[in-house]
């Protein structure tokens, strides 16, 4: 195959591969054995075998490949000219059909991603949690301190090997001016967009963490207050373009829209969950049933060998249709709402795909799938009556969930007991049907005090664990 071939290959060119880089190039062929990322039409990104070693391969095609190459190429060799550790460039060159850039591969690297996901639902701030923090810090100073930035910055982008931290993806690198400290005014900017990305339980400790890039680069005063603005600033942007992209086909979704489907799905799930998306009544069908209800039917189900909970919104009678056929499905709030709250930080079983049924853009059925979560609901976890009050890390984990539901302004509308999980040291929220992100102060502060009035009265008013709740629980 060619570059030029490559182009027509789709999101999932047939493996292996043998890859002419180019005619009469004395770089020879590629032997690709399993990619990495893929833009369709755009940018491949590969492990392969090159003139006898591994390597990583960038192949760049179509009509902005000429411009992706040089900012590739100029931020690889910036890293390296300034001694940051960086996988060394082999060879990088250009054609009429693309270009493309061959680095040497780190066999057996753990981004810092692989790391910190292994240490994410630990206490705030843990120990294992500031050591890969505080690489991560560490790396980010360093770049700082020789005037060089990294554009798209994120733990996948820094690597552990061989006892060393690499700094990978030169496209994104920027420089200010060389072998000097970055300004101040894109240090916070830059630092803004790192710590935006962590959980908003590490706010509180932005100023201990601060410690580790001040070692490495101390050559600017950090004013947490601008800090923090920053932060605030870089997560509101984010949340918006990630919920624009959940409702369009892109690389992390697969999108279908016309007048009799709508369909979105996460592409890494497109494979197991195949036939569930073919026939997802028969699929819950051949489920556990969790819930049998008019308005909704709830089944555990099982697809691509994991564990799945689909959710399929009926509609009653013409009048319930009348009612519901116009606007958004309930299946599409709970879709959105999950991914709200997955990219703020709040506990949730992940949304995986959810399917509009319509006839003639008026919607009909709608089912939503989400990763099943194994957590006990509060009523088995606490009980019915109240006997006792929650033990600490379980009464922890609730004033924190209030807290970062106040610090969003959403109000979840129904706390039942059920709907709420604990799983894995934290509570996690279910049936996001009424989910409502407030513009206004005041109207998320009484449907706050709703949500917070509805979960105390789980349990009896007099009980112990009810009056625990109503004296430690945040008030809106």
């Amino acid at each position: 195959m060619t570059l030029a071939e490559l182009v027509r290959a789709g999101r999932s060119p047939a493996l292996p591969m043998t890859l002419q880089l180019a005619e009469g190039s004395e770089d020879g062929v590629l032997q690709i054995s399993r990619w990495l990322r893929v833009l369709p039409g755009q940018r491949y990104v590969a492990q392969a075998q090159w003139q006898g070693q591994a390597v990583l391969a960038k192949l760049l095609v179509g009509p902005r490949a000429a411009r992706q190459f040089q900012r590739e190429q100029q931020g690889a060799l910036a890293l390296s000219a300034q001694g940051v550790d960086t996988p060394a460039l082999l060879t990088a060159a250009e054609s009429a059909q693309g270009a493309w850039l061959l680095f040497d591969y780190l066999d057996g690297a753990q981004s810092l991603a692989e790391a910190w996901a292994a240490v994410a639902y630990e206490a705030p701030c843990s120990d294992a949690q500031q050591q890969v923090l505080g690489e991560a810090l560490g790396a980010i100073a360093q770049l700082h301190r020789a005037g060089l930035w990294q554009d798209d910055l994120h733990l996948d982008n820094l690597m552990r090997h061989a006892g060393r931290l690499y700094v990978v993806d030169g496209g994104g690198v920027r420089v200010e001016a060389p072998g000097q400290a970055l300004s101040r005014e894109r240090v916070l900017a830059n630092l803004g967009t790192f710590f935006a990305q962590l959980p908003a339980s590490l706010e509180p400790f932005i100023e201990e963490l601060l410690v580790h890039y001040l070692l490495v680069n101390g050559e600017h005063a950090l004013p947490l207050e601008a800090l923090l603005e920053e932060i605030a600033a870089v997560r509101r942007w984010r949340l918006r373009d990630y919920l624009r992209k959940i409702a369009r086909d892109c690389s992390l979704f697969a999108v279908e829209r016309g007048a009799s489907l709508l369909r979105a799905v996460r592409r890494d799930t497109l494979d197991a969950l195949a036939p569930v998306l073919a026939d997802p009544d028969g699929a819950i069908a051949a489920g556990q049933s969790l819930k049998q209800g008019g308005s909704a039917t709830v089944a555990r189900i099982e697809a691509g060998g994991q564990i799945w909970v689909i959710k399929r919104y009926n509609i009653k009678n013409f009048l319930h249709w009348l009612k519901r056929c116009w606007r958004p499905s309930r299946a599409w709030h709970s879709w959105v709402a999950g991914h709200h709250l997955t990219q703020i930080g709040i506990a949730t079983p992940a949304p995986v795909a959810v399917i509009e049924r319509r006839r003639f853009w008026l919607r009909e059925r709608a089912y939503l799938i989400n990763a099943y979560s194994e957590g006990y609901d509060l009523f088995q976890l606490l009980g019915h009556d109240g006997g006792e009050p929650p033990a600490a890390a379980v009464g922890e984990a609730l004033c924190q969930l209030f807290s970062q539901l106040g610090a969003a302004r959403i109000s979840h509308g129904d706390l039942k007991a059920t709907n709420l999980l604990w799983d894995n040291g934290r509570i996690a929220l279910i049936d996001l049907d009424a989910l409502c992100v407030h513009r206004r102060h005041s109207s998320w502060q009484r449907a706050a005090l709703a949500d917070r009035a509805r979960f105390i009265r789980n349990w009896p008013s007099s009980s112990p664990l009810a009056n625990w709740f109503e004296h430690n629980l945040p008030m809106p």
